[in-house]
């Protein structure tokens, strides 16, 4: 294994003070893969306060002392190294409510989530793999470490990263994990929203259609409201999907853009409140793109989301059953209120809707590659205008007589007239046709 400088200067310091010094977890799995690690755990026999002694010449981040962590700043950036320990009592399904300091690696090893993340490195030794993590790896295999039960009920999130593990690495969860992951996905109820919506943006990029109907129950789980469209019948001959597999499709459609992603997971979530059916039995869900873009803005602020992506994701929600045309002026429209990376976005959404009814309609709907060559052919021309870039502002509308509302209804006409090309964007033009309009204080 390959240790970068600044970590094996860490290693060595501890070893010629007489402590033993393991790389440990997820560097150690990627090296396995041949991946580049990100970031390097150290763990030694060491106790804190000995670590603390031994890079006493370095500044160090203490704030998990009491877990056993030690943090040293080192010129290639900070190296985490935690003692050897043993978790007590997991009473709320995410810490322990105590741990004790050991000397055994493969005790501390034996505390850890999964296989391929109990091998421990260190260069005298070699590889310490008491759960056979190395073979697991090799057979594409992901195991909890000892009992799956108990490993998930010591920290429900562990269910979560289960889920990514395997989609990142191609892992296929073996059955006791994968039956302990399902069953026990009621315990995500207890997470922080926070750090649920951190594991998803994780899992989001990489879910396949297969994925999804696998972790159906732990999806659901995350996003409850979610759960209602599993086995919806959509009554309608358009769709050959029930309602959850028809998302799950849409989701593996859009590239792996997190904003798309999300976008394409909530986008017919108000299917199911909006559902009615006429006298042939046909359903129909008149207004759910609304309904899913509100219930979407309320699913992203439980989680936490951030402001621009919670809006994006729900702008695209609200457009996703308004065609784009391939008409300059009306796609000029929406360019200029969405922006053009947001539309090209809304284009992938609708695509991917499109394509995955199951019924092979609208697939390859040659109006959407009309609309791509016309968004090409704007992206290539100048930039078109928002509201800042107006040779008028509203400062120049209030010396009209312009007031209140009226200042910023004046402004969005005038935009849309430029946007139209109906008027050219020169302060004169602008000024006369404002002045020329009726106003409605």
């Amino acid at each position: 294994m390959e240790i970068p400088y600044y970590v094996n200067e860490c290693m060595t310091a501890l070893r010629l003070s007489g402590f033993q010094a393991w790389a440990v977890g997820g560097c150690v799995r990627d090296s396995l893969l041949g991946l580049v690690p990100h970031d390097y755990d150290l763990c030694t026999d060491a106790m804190p306060e000995e670590t603390e002694a031994v890079f006493a010449g370095y500044s160090l981040v203490t704030a998990g002392k009491k877990h056993g962590t030690i943090g040293v700043i080192t010129s290639g950036g900070v190296v985490e190294i935690t003692t050897f320990r043993r978790d007590g009592a997991y009473s709320d399904s995410r810490h322990p409510d105590r741990v004790a300091f050991v000397n055994d690696i493969r005790e501390d090893l034996s505390r850890r989530d999964f296989t391929v993340n109990a091998v421990a490195w260190s260069e005298s030794t070699g590889y310490r793999d008491p759960f056979g993590g190395r073979e697991d790896l090799e057979k594409k295999i992901l195991r909890a470490v000892g009992d799956p039960d108990t490993r998930f009920r010591e920290d429900a999130l562990r269910i979560l990263r289960g889920v990514r593990f395997s989609l990142r690495f191609g892992l296929t969860p073996e059955e006791n994990t994968l039956k302990a992951m399902l069953s026990l996905s009621p315990l995500l109820d207890g997470l922080s929203r926070e750090r649920v919506y951190t594991e998803l943006n994780g899992i989001l990029p990489l879910l396949t259609a297969e994925a999804m109907a696998l972790f159906a129950p732990i999806l659901t789980r995350a996003v409850p409201e979610l759960a209602p469209t599993v086995a919806f019948d959509q009554h309608s001959p358009h769709h050959a999907y029930d309602l959850y597999t028809h998302i799950s499709h849409v989701v593996a459609a859009v590239p792996q853009d997190l904003t798309l992603r999300w976008a394409a997971l909530l986008h017919d979530v108000g299917k199911v409140p909006t559902f009615t059916r006429d006298e042939t039995g046909r359903g129909h869900f008149y207004g759910h793109a609304g309904e899913s873009a509100r219930m979407a803005d309320r699913i992203l602020r439980h989680l936490t989301a951030p402001n621009v992506l919670r809006e994006q994701v729900v702008l695209l929600i609200q457009n996703h059953m308004t065609p784009l045309q391939t008409e300059r002026k009306a796609l000029r429209r929406t360019v200029s209120r969405l922006g053009l990376r947001l539309t090209e976005k809304l284009l992938q959404l609708q695509e991917a809707d499109m394509g995955s009814k199951g019924t092979g309609e609208d697939a390859g709907n040659p109006v959407f590659s009309q609309v791509w060559e016309m968004l090409r052919q704007l992206d290539a021309e100048a930039a078109l205008p928002t509201l800042k870039d107006l040779a008028v502002n509203g400062n120049d509308l209030m010396e009209l007589g312009y007031s209140g509302k009226a200042i910023g209804q004046c402004l969005n006409w005038l935009l849309a007239q430029v946007v139209d090309e109906t008027l050219p964007n020169t302060r004169e033009v602008l000024l006369a046709a404002a002045r020329g309009k009726e106003i409605d204080n």
